[in-house]
């Protein structure tokens, strides 16, 4: 028997934080034997658990605007699939990670094939990996995960990839439950393999509700994009996925009142090139300042600011590009005949960001 929330001994002390724990999630779909377009196409009625973190700006994968062009089905015009190994083997040893854990554990676990949706906050969707019970009849969510070496220790300390705990917070929530695992496979030994515990925190998940919301309801329903912002690799990405390409040789005008924060990224790209020890850290400073303007020029390869004072600050993002083979298509070449390297070529671009002032 599935124990909710509101069976737990602390019910009165839940409700004073203001969130309603008698509910029961409704079943938005089935999701057996549904086509991954199907599926995605019901991905837009809400968030799901692996938009969560994005939603609240602590993806390390997506911003919150990426998720706003999908909620709205904008195909992005630079797809980059570059991702796809590691997402179909995350995909394919789900359920090698769960019969991991539940033989470590001995906790009996089984899949639901459908797509439940919260019935008090319907824009909050959940499709959970599996479901997990324990000997005392305590039902919760079971997260799998596959994760390079390297990453390991981001879970060192009985610690939870932050993206990671924050999805699953999202399914409790959804789900009405008070107790979820996430697991992580790493390689085939058994010290490759980890699972940590996570509790409800309803403090955190009301907060979480109330940004969800607010996203939503701010953004979603209305058509309105939400402002870019983050980790500047993470915003310049997204402007590489969704606008139009840079064709235009013209140089736009830019407002003098964003004087200031060119020459904000003209001295830090001054000072990073003095600095070499620190350059990583202050590059993302910088991609961070001048995402706006890369925004704002659109489709324009230059543009230009006469600030206040007289400065002119000339700005150029000017596609670079280089024809290659990348490694799949080498192998592929390996395979057939080196004549065939024009029909297995391909042209990458990028960009730089350049500034430079003209003191008058």
């Amino acid at each position: 028997m599935i124990k909710t929330a509101t069976e737990n001994q602390n019910a009165d002390e839940n409700r004073l934080m203001g969130l309603n724990l008698n509910y029961t999630a409704d079943v938005l779909v089935s999701t057996e034997d549904m086509q991954e377009e199907t599926w995605l196409q019901y991905r837009r009625n809400g968030i799901g658990g692996s938009d969560a973190a994005a939603v609240i700006g602590l993806s390390p994968y997506k911003t919150a605007r990426d998720v706003y062009f999908e909620k709205l089905g904008r195909e992005p015009e630079d797809n980059n699939t570059s991702g796809w190994v590691a997402m179909e083997v995350g995909k394919r040893l789900e359920d090698l990670v769960a019969a991991i854990f539940a033989k470590k554990t001995g906790f009996r676990i089984w899949q639901e094939k459908v797509m439940y949706r919260h019935p008090l906050f319907p824009f909050m969707l959940a499709d959970v990996d599996y479901f997990f019970e324990t000997s005392d009849g305590t039902v919760g969510i079971l997260e799998c995960k596959t994760a390079n070496i390297h990453t390991k220790e981001k879970w060192e300390n009985d610690a939870v990839p932050y993206h990671y705990e924050v999805q699953c917070r999202h399914y409790m929530a959804v789900k009405n439950l008070d107790i979820a695992y996430c697991a992580c496979l790493f390689g085939n030994s058994k010290n490759d393999f980890v699972f940590r515990r996570i509790d409800r925190d309803l403090d955190f998940e009301e907060n979480l509700i109330l940004q969800e919301e607010s996203f939503w309801t701010e953004y979603v329903e209305p058509g309105i994009e939400p402002a870019l912002s983050g980790d500047g690799d993470l915003v310049l990405a997204s402007l590489k996925r969704y606008q139009m390409q840079r064709n235009n040789p013209d140089e736009i005008l830019i407002e003098s009142d964003y004087g200031e924060a060119l020459e904000l990224i003209y001295r830090m790209k001054s000072e990073k090139a003095a600095i070499d020890s620190n350059s990583r850290k202050l590059e993302q400073k910088i991609k961070t300042a001048y995402a706006k303007f890369a925004e704002m020029l659109g489709n324009a390869t230059k543009g230009l600011c006469v600030a206040a004072d007289g400065s002119e600050y000339h700005i150029s993002y000017k596609p670079m590009q280089r024809t290659g083979i990348t490694k799949d298509n080498l192998q592929k070449m390996k395979l057939n005949d080196s004549k065939l390297y024009e029909k297995y070529a391909t042209t990458t671009e990028n960009r730089v960001f350049q500034v430079k002032k003209i003191v008058k």
